[in-house]
C-alpha cells in the first residue's frame, strides 16, 4: 500500500517545479506518515539527494517518519494558552496517556504533539484534536476528552 501511495503522490506532484513539499504532503496524506522507503523514492524521481529529502522532512513537524496513532492531539504550548494553564495540562496529559510530547500512548490510541499558537488565544488553553479545534480546557474537560480516546474500541462502539 505505501508504494502506491508513493507512486500516486509522485504522479499528482512530481512533475511540479519544486515539487517536493507537494510529493511529502501527499505521502503523509494518503498514509499519515512518511516511511523510510519513501524518502530514496522520492529522492531519486525528483533528481535530489536521500539528505535533502530526509532534511525537509524531519524540519516540518507535521511531517512524520511512524504511523500517528488513531487520534492526534495537538495542545498549544504558546504564551496565552501558557498564561491560562496549558502547561499543567501538558504534564497531566503526558501522565495519563505515558508518553511524551512527540510520542505515541502505549496501544497506539494518541499521538501527542505541542503546538506553538492555534490562534484561539481568547479560548485559552486550545488544543486540536483530529484536526477539529477545541478551547477553554480545564482538567476535568481535557480528562472526559482523553476518556473517550482511550476507551476500548468495543465501548466507543
Amino acid at each position: 500500500m505505501s508504494s502506491d501511495a508513493i507512486d500516486q503522490a509522485l504522479a499528482q506532484s512530481g512533475h511540479l517545479p519544486g515539487g517536493l513539499l507537494q510529493v511529502l504532503h501527499g505521502i503523509a496524506d494518503r498514509l499519515g506518515h512518511i516511511p523510510p522507503e519513501a524518502i530514496g523514492r522520492v529522492a531519486a524521481a525528483l533528481n535530489l539527494s536521500r539528505a535533502e529529502v530526509h532534511g525537509v522532512v524531519s524540519f516540518y513537524h507535521d511531517f512524520r517518519s511512524e504511523p500517528p496513532g488513531r487520534h492526534v492531539l495537538k495542545l498549544c504550548r504558546a504564551e496565552a494558552c501558557q498564561a491560562m494553564g496549558s502547561e499543567a495540562l501538558a504534564g497531566a496529559l503526558e501522565r495519563r496517556l505515558g508518553c511524551k510530547f512527540g510520542e505515541t500512548s502505549p496501544g497506539g490510541a494518541v499521538t501527542l504533539e505541542p503546538v506553538y499558537c492555534l490562534g484561539n488565544c481568547a479560548a485559552a488553553p486550545s488544543l486540536l484534536l483530529d484536526g477539529q479545534l477545541r478551547g477553554r480546557l480545564t482538567g476535568e474537560r481535557l480528562d472526559r476528552l482523553v476518556d473517550a480516546l482511550v476507551a476500548p474500541a468495543e465501548e466507543r462502539a
